[in-house]
């Protein structure tokens, strides 16, 4: 069929396609990542191997196009000690928010009115908020942000985990991001590399606080409320918090279709959504 969709990735399309699919959604999704040093065994590009994967099989079933993947992020604290040749790509917070805006703006200007981003790297979330607002604020645009990841919080993915709280399976490079690496491309995944560590509480930080996983977040006396700023090598210096030997390419497939299958029940009550753009047009855009 000449006007079949091959891919719902806008950077595959034609204007034709474009104007086509617009005439049945007014959704998109804009995945974002990161570049950052996941570990010896992990490819630099997990977080946003991770983030488009889940868009590709969420696009699939909703019907939602996407734009190409925004693979670098806010990754400071992953850039370590000069001439260490880590691989971390970082943005200042202006940079990103800038990349973010202008990625926004050109895709309401052709009429998109809701804009999903798949956000797949914590750290961009410290920086996204004002950005999303100021976009919200000033063209009334559906802005919606999703954070289909581990960490502490498994969520729908949980029962899909064999390690214990305590092994942090949700965090870095440990054995939910390599299961969905594996998944990804197995080829990518050094297993003869890999280690199960731990976070700990940085050196330069009172043995008084304790620090069990990858918030900068730590502990006094049981509670938590206490923020620093760390770099990522302070607390775990392989770069691992968890037990990687615990992932499977099936289980990576596992936790990815349910995050996707999650992302497409919400894109349909989304693409119901009546919403009225006040700016369109993208005029500051050179």
């Amino acid at each position: 069929m000449k006007d079949e969709v091959v891919s719902y990735c806008l950077l595959d399309m034609s204007c034709v396609d474009i104007q086509n699919i617009l005439k049945k959604t007014d959704a998109v999704m804009i995945p974002t990542g990161s570049c950052e040093m996941h570990g010896p065994h992990l490819p630099v590009g997990t977080d946003t191997f991770q983030g488009i994967e889940i868009t590709r099989r969420a696009a699939k079933i909703a019907g939602v196009p996407y734009t190409h993947q925004v693979w670098m992020g806010y990754s400071p604290h992953h850039l370590r000690e000069p001439e260490k040749g880590m691989g971390t790509i970082t943005l200042r917070a202006s940079t990103y928010h800038n990349l973010l805006y202008d990625i926004a703006k050109s895709l309401i200007h052709h009429g998109f009115n809701k804009l999903v981003f798949v956000n797949n790297h914590s750290s961009n979330m410290k920086v996204m908020d004002p950005i999303m607002r100021k976009l919200r604020y000033e063209t009334g645009a559906f802005i919606m942000v999703t954070n289909l990841w581990g960490e502490r919080y498994l969520g729908i993915i949980e029962d899909l985990m064999d390690g214990p709280e305590e092994e942090t399976p949700g965090w870095h490079a440990g054995e939910l991001e390599t299961a969905q690496v594996m998944a990804y491309d197995e080829r990518l995944v050094r297993m003869d590399r890999a280690i199960e560590a731990k976070a700990h509480t940085p050196e330069w930080i009172p043995n008084e606080f304790a620090k069990k996983d990858g918030t900068w977040n730590v502990a006094f006396k049981g509670y938590e409320y206490f923020y620093f700023p760390m770099e990522h090598n302070e607390f775990a210096p392989h770069g691992i918090m968890g037990n990687p030997f615990r992932a499977t390419k099936e289980k990576g497939e596992k936790t990815l279709n349910r995050y996707a299958e999650y992302l497409a029940e919400a894109l349909e009550i989304i693409k119901k959504v009546k919403v009225q753009i006040k700016v369109r047009e993208f005029t500051d855009h050179a």
